[in-house]
């Protein structure tokens, strides 16, 4: 975690650098584009947040061994799979969950699954492609990346 902060950090600097260079209110308008950006994904980021810290307290390390750990095999796998796709939003609502299961005992096969599943299947983005894109695309795409969640769950358990 500190590794990506320190990377965003200096990619930051140098943004607002270029921008400050600039001369044009380029760095007031990124500023105030970052804390209109803020204000809207805070909410988000707090859910998130609580989330991934609820489900290790609430779920217990035995029942998550058991349906998710590295024991559980293929079920695991489909289970992280099918719950990647049922998460909605963007990678800073999907991370920390994923994070926090992982942190709690889901298996590396289970936690690749589950992020293959939300970035590849994405059920929530359904309803977006039906309606700017077209139903074929839609069924086209899952057809064609219906069983890369599992298959990347399953090659995870062999190579780790």
């Amino acid at each position: 975690m500190i590794t990506a902060f320190i990377i965003l950090l200096i990619l930051a600097v140098i943004a607002s650098t270029y921008a400050y260079r600039r001369g044009d209110g380029s760095l007031a308008g990124g500023f105030a584009i970052a804390r209109k950006t803020l204000i809207g994904i805070a909410p988000l980021l707090l859910v998130a947040f609580i989330m991934a810290g609820f489900i290790q307290v609430v779920i217990p390390s035995e029942l998550m061994q058991s349906w998710l750990g590295q024991e559980s095999g293929l079920k695991g796998i489909f289970i992280g799979s099918i719950g990647g796709a049922l998460l909605p939003g963007g990678p800073y609502i999907a991370f920390p969950i994923i994070a926090s299961i992982f942190q709690a005992g889901a298996g590396m096969g289970t936690a690749v699954a589950f992020v293959t599943g939300w970035a590849m299947w994405g059920i929530a983005n359904i309803p977006f492609e039906l309606a700017m894109i077209g139903y074929r695309f839609m069924f086209l795409r899952l057809v064609l990346v219906l069983i890369i969640p599992p298959a990347a769950g399953f090659m995870a358990n062999i190579f780790f």
